[in-house]
C-alpha cells in the first residue's frame, strides 16, 4: 500500500469512493420549521462533496425520535423534498451521501414530544444533566420504558425512514447506534435493565439494533447500509459493564448482514482503543470505518496497520469544506468557530473559505 493510503480509492457495496476520507455526521441544528432541510443545508453539504463519502447529521425517523431543536427529520413529504435538494446538490458536484437516521430515546423532553408525552427508552432511567430544548435548557426527565408491543413500531419507523431516504436520493443510510441514543440505550447494560426479550443478556440487548438494521437493509439492500457504534463514549450518561463482550458480539452479528460498513467511534486518545478496535476489526469482516480525533498521520497509520479501511473526520470537515485537498497538500486548516457549531445562519456554516478562495 502507498505511504498515503488515505488517498487511495475504496468501494463500499456498489459505491466507489475516490479516497477514504469520510465526513462524519455532525449535528448543526439548522433545519427549518417542521424539521425540513433548507437550501442553506444543501449549500453546506455541496461545499463538502469532495469527501469520499458524506454522512449527514443525525435525522429523526419519527416525531417521537426528536430531541434537539432544528434537527432534520425524514418522516414527512416536505422533509423528503428538502433532502432531495441536498442530495441533488451533492451529486451535481460528484459527491456521495448517506443519511444518518436516529431515534434519541430518553435524550428528549416532553416539550419536544407530541402531546407533551414522556420520551421513551428501554428502561425508566433518566440521563444526568440538562438538554437544550425549544423552551431553553431543561433537566432530563425519567423516560417511559417502551412496552414490548411498541418495539416493532420502532423498527417499522426506521424501515419507513429508509424508504423515504431512497426517495430523497441518498446513496445509503447509516443507522445511528451510538452516543447514548435509543439503539445504544438498548445495547448497553447501564441504560437497559429490561428482563424481557430485549434486555438482560448481550444477545437480547443487541436485538433491537439488529432488527432495525435488518429492516433498513430489507428496504435498501445491505450494501447500502452502515451502522455507527461508540463502545466507550460516556456521553448522555452511558456505560457498559463489559464493552469488549457487548460490542464484540454486536460487531460479529452485524458482520453476518453484509453491510456497506461499520463505523466505530474509537478515539485516538482513549486508552481502551488499542484493545477494542482490533477486537471489532476481527469480529466485523466487512469495511470498517473509524473516527475520533485523527490527524493525517494517525489516519494513514490506522489504515496501514489494517485496523480500518476508512477514517471519518468531524470538526476539521466542519471548518474546511475542501478538507481532502488540504490534507493532500499539507495546507493549513481553518480554525473552527465553536460559537457557531449549533444553530444560527450561514456564519460558521457555509462561510469557511476554501483554498481556491
Amino acid at each position: 500500500m502507498s505511504q498515503q493510503p488515505l488517498f487511495t480509492p475504496f468501494t463500499i457495496g456498489s459505491l466507489k469512493l475516490p479516497q477514504r476520507i469520510v465526513m462524519a455526521p455532525m449535528t448543526r441544528n439548522r433545519a427549518g420549521p417542521e424539521q425540513v432541510p433548507t437550501p442553506l443545508m444543501a449549500e453546506y453539504y455541496a461545499q463538502r462533496a469532495s469527501a469520499g463519502l458524506i454522512i449527514t447529521e443525525a435525522t429523526q425517523a419519527s416525531l417521537q425520535g426528536y430531541g434537539y431543536p432544528n434537527t432534520p427529520g425524514i418522516h414527512t413529504d416536505a422533509q423528503v423534498e428538502g433532502w432531495r435538494r441536498v442530495t441533488d446538490a451533492v451529486h451535481a458536484r460528484g459527491g456521495r451521501i448517506y443519511v444518518q437516521m436516529w431515534h434519541v430515546g430518553r435524550i428528549s423532553h416532553p416539550v419536544m414530544q407530541p402531546g407533551g408525552a414522556l420520551p421513551v427508552a428501554p428502561s425508566a432511567i433518566a440521563a444526568e444533566g440538562t438538554l437544550f430544548t425549544t423552551e431553553g435548557p431543561k433537566a432530563f426527565v425519567t423516560p417511559r420504558a417502551l412496552e414490548l408491543a411498541e418495539i416493532p413500531g420502532i423498527v417499522r419507523e426506521f424501515a419507513e425512514g429508509a424508504r423515504r431516504a431512497k426517495e430523497a436520493g441518498f446513496d445509503g443510510v447509516e443507522v445511528h447506534g451510538a452516543n447514548g441514543y435509543l439503539l445504544d440505550q438498548f445495547l448497553r447494560d447501564g441504560s437497559n435493565h429490561r428482563t424481557d426479550a430485549y434486555g438482560g443478556t448481550v444477545e437480547k440487548r443487541a436485538r433491537l439494533l439488529l432488527e432495525v438494521t435488518e429492516a433498513v437493509a430489507g428496504v435498501l439492500g445491505a450494501d447500502r447500509v452502515g451502522v455507527r457504534l461508540s463502545p466507550t463514549n460516556p456521553f448522555n450518561s452511558m456505560s457498559d459493564s463489559d464493552p469488549e463482550k457487548t460490542f464484540g458480539y454486536a460487531a460479529g452479528e452485524l458482520s453476518r448482514l453484509g453491510l456497506a460498513f461499520l463505523h466505530v467511534m474509537a478515539p485516538v486518545a482513549d486508552p481502551r482503543t488499542p484493545t477494542l478496535l482490533p477486537l471489532i476489526r476481527e469480529r466485523f469482516r466487512g469495511p470498517l470505518m473509524t473516527n475520533g480525533g485523527h490527524t493525517l498521520q494517525s489516519a494513514n497509520a490506522v489504515i496501514s496497520d489494517g485496523l480500518a479501511d476508512l477514517v471519518a473526520f468531524g470538526v476539521p470537515f466542519l471548518a474546511n469544506p475542501d478538507l481532502p485537498e488540504r490534507l493532500r497538500q499539507g495546507a493549513p486548516l481553518n480554525t473552527p468557530d465553536k460559537a457557531t457549531f449549533y444553530g444560527g445562519d450561514a456564519r460558521g456554516y457555509t462561510d469557511y473559505p476554501a483554498l481556491t478562495a
